[in-house]
């Protein structure tokens, strides 16, 4: 027997009511703040000092293969922390009387970032996928967008163009990957524990993990000087460690992204 219209009025009307109880419950729910995501494609690039080649941290220089990956588009915010920390029940960092709201949070430990993505779905990306980000993939750019102090006056806040304090996310250009801030406002930590380079390319010599905490922290900061901002630029950490200009944020691999992750075209 086919609908009359009364009936498909009195239908639809239950859909709409469906659909808005569904739509107001899933608002109600959300749990965190989106998070953007880009996904970059993978490839090889020489990792270390190819500039000066004299920053014996970076070095020995060596080629190494980076499988496509998510990277957030810019560095996770207070917003979006302070969102994660009241359903987590973590504290929420400090943020030195200057506001909250889209500034890059800082104050933040390595666990509190790792566990931040990981309720995305999420992860800490590796050295060898923050460098290659901020590199372009093989274009090998000393800063990321830029390879002079000119240019990166547009792409970066540091020492020369910031407040002493950590700065609004994308209110500068991005690279070419899409990503902001891959180059100062903040230090972004990174996934694993510190290792130095070996004489044997793509190898690396890693600390007793049960007995140094040592991370890494990447891209320098609002109040680096130009040579700390080098996209090879490495420094060493302890994971516990809570900086006034220490931040970061998550990457993924192609299965990963989901509970609020947005993907976003580069």
């Amino acid at each position: 027997m086919g609908l009359t219209a009364k009936h498909s009025k009195f239908l639809g009307f239950i859909f709409m009511v469906f659909l808005t109880t569904q739509c107001n419950t899933l608002q109600h729910s959300k749990p965190l703040q989106p998070v953007p995501v880009i996904w970059i494609e993978g490839g090889s690039f020489v990792m270390g000092d190819t500039r000066n080649k004299n920053n014996e941290d970076s070095l020995p220089l060596h080629k190494v293969d980076v499988t496509g990956f998510y990277l957030m588009a810019h560095e996770v915010t207070y917003r979006q922390f302070d969102r994660f920390a009241t359903k987590a029940g973590f504290e929420r960092p400090e943020d030195d009387g200057v506001g909250r709201g889209d500034r890059a949070v800082v104050e933040i430990t390595w666990n509190e970032a790792l566990a931040f993505c990981q309720a995305y779905g999420l992860r800490l990306p590796t050295e060898r996928e923050w460098e290659y980000a901020a590199k372009e993939g093989d274009k090998q750019l000393l800063y990321s967008g830029a390879n002079d102090i000119e240019e990166l006056l547009e792409f970066a806040r540091f020492q020369n163009n910031a407040a002493p304090y950590s700065g609004a996310v994308m209110s500068k250009k991005p690279n070419a990957f899409g990503l902001y801030d891959m180059t100062g406002n903040v230090f972004e930590w990174i996934g694993g524990y510190y290792p130095f380079y070996k004489e044997q390319a793509d190898s690396v010599v890693w600390y007793p993990l049960g007995t140094l905490d040592m991370r890494v922290i990447r891209g320098g900061s609002y109040r680096e000087l130009t040579s700390t901002l080098s996209n090879h630029w490495r420094v060493a950490v302890l994971g516990y460690t809570r900086e006034d200009d220490i931040g970061f944020r998550c990457a993924g691999d192609r299965t990963a992204p989901s509970n609020q992750a947005v993907i976003v075209a580069g």
